[in-house]
């Protein structure tokens, strides 16, 4: 009888051992996949590096929010921005937030979310050009410098005939041209040129208002469907939350203020 108590006893305590195993593993919360993010490091205010060599700006605390929201980790990687949308073919990211307007040419290859940015294209002028439009940069004997991989080098493609057209991988150098004069113009998205102006006001003018309107969305690889409608539902209730505005006064108080005051629309 003893022997037979024993058995039982020693089963109860076995099972309940296993029980208690399978029950911690039951509860045991399941590592989430970080989600990977690329960005050029090297736009500020939006894609930047801290004093502290951290990744920092809008388009991180972005990418911080969107992964609050969907309970993943985030991972930053910084990638030169014309090797952004074959990063995310090949699978090396999961998005791409990085000041990208959502183009036709683009759409061919990556999905789009839906616009959480209305911006355009502008001029960054030398002041000594006497230049007030996209049609007066288009001249016979001017240099105008565009960033490799921006919608700036396709629209001179497809609408400038006259002007010399100068592609650069930087942007600070497409910047230091017009400063010195060996380009007469610069074209890109009206807050940078807005930044750039405030830096060489000497030497330079911004012309803000947009002769082409873009939209900044959220890159990620064409068929992820199931992504796409979290990022949306994500950007919706995060701009019904405040959340662009809040970032928009915190980065771009000024950008904000100087485009009311000319009667040049901001959206964000």
């Amino acid at each position: 009888m003893i022997e037979h108590d024993a058995v039982h006893a020693g089963d109860f305590l076995l099972g309940s051992a296993l029980g208690l195993v399978l029950a911690a593993l039951g509860c045991a919360p399941v590592a989430q996949k970080p989600l990977a993010v690329g960005m050029e490091l090297n736009y500020p205010p939006f894609e930047m590096i801290d004093p502290h060599g951290r990744p920092a700006g809008i388009s991180v605390e972005l990418a911080q929010a969107l992964g609050d929201h969907l309970h993943r980790p985030v991972r930053i990687e910084n990638i030169p921005f014309d090797g952004l949308i074959p990063a995310l073919k090949t699978g090396k990211i999961d998005l791409v937030i990085s000041s990208m307007t959502a183009t036709p040419e683009r759409a061919q290859s990556i999905a789009f979310s839906e616009p959480y940015l209305r911006t355009g294209l502008c001029l960054l002028v030398n002041r000594q050009a006497n230049i007030h439009s996209i049609e007066q940069a288009d001249q016979p004997g001017y240099t105008i410098a565009v960033k490799q991989g921006t919608t700036g080098q396709l629209y001179v493609r497809t609408h400038l005939r006259r002007a010399r057209v100068l592609v650069l991988e930087k942007e600070d150098v497409c910047v230091l041209e017009v400063e010195q004069g060996k380009a007469q113009a610069f074209i890109y998205d009206q807050m940078s040129v807005f930044k750039h102006w405030q830096r060489h006001r000497d030497r330079t003018e911004a012309l803000l208002e947009p002769f082409q309107e873009e939209d900044w969305a959220i890159g990620l690889r064409q068929g992820n469907e199931a992504l796409k409608a979290q990022v949306n539902a994500f950007l919706g209730a995060w701009r019904a939350a405040g959340g662009f505005r809040r970032l928009g006064d915190k980065y771009l108080k000024e950008q904000k203020e100087t485009f009311q005051a000319l009667g040049v629309r901001f959206d964000f």
